[in-house]
């Protein structure tokens, strides 16, 4: 086990995880942007590297940066928390050549299942039912219209990158597929550096489940699912777990599924599939796979008492995984509200300000991930997610 691990992300993810690997003993090393320079996560560290400008282009993209970071301050380890670098294969490759630990499944998994067309042909593989769509990625608009005709409309165009919401369109007819997939894959480019598309049929009042797995190269487990269906512009506002709209049969079959397709690509530590669930037929569909820990992720930790953070590093460090699916067990019911600095008059847009006063709930079964604190000003340059209760 490695004894320092620096975390390569801001906001409460970086909290989360620091506060985590403190408590395991850990050193933990921080980097930030210069607009970040007093943020909390920079605080809770040991140690502290500014790696660039406010612009994550200029900072918390930088693989190359963050690289330099963990090596010049003795890191043995990089956790990458959600967003930014932490789906991209070339920076875990980049990470391991580095002589480096990178808390995560390997850079081929990243590979195979943090590409959406890449990662329905291994549910397909699996056994796995998914939604008709595209048949891996689409070459051009051409070959978009192609598939469209094929499935039927309308259709859902989906960045094979990234998540968040980036990169999606919903196209009614062959008009709005041709202006809209050009639209998808700058948004997904400028996001994740990849402006990949494939497309799916859209199925209507869908619910959005998905299921938390653990792996550690050579076994793997489900912690239960969550339903996230609640959400705005595409982002989940609302997370609970278990999905009370699920029978205890479907229940097993879904959960079942998943662990079969993480057994298929020897995934090694927390990952989330995502499906759509089908009320009317009681069917659901795998859409893709999330290759690092979600934002959601408490909901999970609070009915297992599983800490998938912990158990991310514990993996990374050699450890293998000792739970036993029978030992996983539901208790009660969960519910998650994310807290984001928006503009509800400016089409909920991230809202910079300072944070003049703040009081948070402390009860039995109450749980508070965040980032902010009396008097931080919230920069204009990141996602408005501030805290999760």
């Amino acid at each position: 086990m490695f004894d320092t691990v620096l975390i390569a992300n801001r906001g409460e993810i970086a909290c989360r995880v620091t506060e985590t690997a403190r408590a395991m003993g850990l050193r933990c090393i921080a980097v930030h942007s210069e607009a970040d320079a007093g943020a909390k996560h920079v605080a809770m560290a040991d140690e502290a590297v500014c790696i660039g400008g406010a612009a994550p282009s200029e900072s918390y993209l930088r693989g190359d940066r963050i690289i330099e970071a963990a090596l010049e301050t003795g890191a043995g380890a990089i956790h990458p928390g959600y967003g930014f670098l932490a789906e991209n294969a070339a920076f875990a490759d980049a990470v391991e050549a580095a002589g480096l630990i990178f808390v995560g499944p390997s850079a081929d998994t990243i590979r195979v299942m943090g590409d959406k067309a890449a990662a329905r042909a291994a549910a397909i593989a699996a056994g796995v039912p998914v939604v008709p769509g595209s048949d891996g990625r689409l070459a051009d608009v051409e070959a978009a219209v192609a598939a469209a005709e094929a499935v039927g409309y309308p259709v859902m165009i989906k960045a094979t990158a990234g998540g968040g919401g980036r990169g999606i369109r919903i196209a009614e007819n062959e008009a709005e597929l041709r202006k809209l997939a050009p639209q998808a894959a700058s948004e997904a480019e400028a996001a994740f550096g990849d402006g990949g598309l494939y497309l799916e049929r859209v199925i209507r009042d869908a619910r959005h489940i998905e299921v938390q797995i653990l792996g550690d190269g050579r076994h793997a487990i489900h912690c239960f699912e969550r339903e996230c269906s609640l959400q705005r512009r595409r982002q989940k506002v609302w997370e609970e777990a278990p999905a009370a709209c699920l029978d205890e049969a479907t229940r097993a079959e879904l959960c079942a599924s998943a662990v079969a397709l993480a057994r298929s690509v020897s995934y090694r530590g927390a990952g989330t599939l995502e499906y759509l669930y089908d009320d009317a037929a009681n069917r659901f569909y795998f859409i893709e796979m999330n290759t690092r820990i979600q934002v959601e992720h408490p909901v999970t930790e609070m009915v297992t008492g599983i800490d998938l953070v912990a158990w991310m590093i514990r993996i990374a460090g050699g450890e293998s995984l000792t739970i036993a699916q029978q030992d996983v067990r539901l208790h009660g019911h969960a519910i998650e509200v994310r807290i984001n600095a928006e503009d509800p008059a400016n089409s909920f847009m991230p809202f910079p300000g300072l944070v003049g006063a703040m009081s948070v709930p402390e009860a039995p079964h109450i749980r508070f991930d965040g980032m902010i604190y009396e008097g931080y000003q919230i920069p204009p340059f990141y996602d408005s997610l501030l805290a999760k209760l």
